[in-house]
């Protein structure tokens, strides 16, 4: 269970400072254009849908991450155990 924790932390983190970051320049991109900071409802969805996007993938990929260390962290474990006997 905490490994997926980790994992759901860490990809909220990324996920949500990514999503910050592509409304912030799809609205400086705006106000370069049109020259007001109004925030239109579809900037906001797409942001919305770029956070879910990158939440989703970087879950997948920090939790095999997450299992391929604990994997190796038990592999090493058992092979010191047999070679202190």
């Amino acid at each position: 269970m905490k490994p997926n924790l980790k994992a759901c932390g860490q990809a909220m983190v990324t996920a949500m400072v990514n999503a910050a970051l592509a409304v912030a320049l799809m609205l400086l991109v705006e106000f370069a254009i049109s020259g007001s900071f109004q925030i239109p409802a579809p900037y906001l969805w797409a942001g919305l849908l770029i956070g879910l996007v990158i939440f989703a993938a970087q879950f997948w990929r920090r939790l095999r991450l997450c299992r391929c260390t604990e994997r190796q962290e038990a592999t090493r474990s058992q092979h010191k155990l047999h070679t202190d006997a």
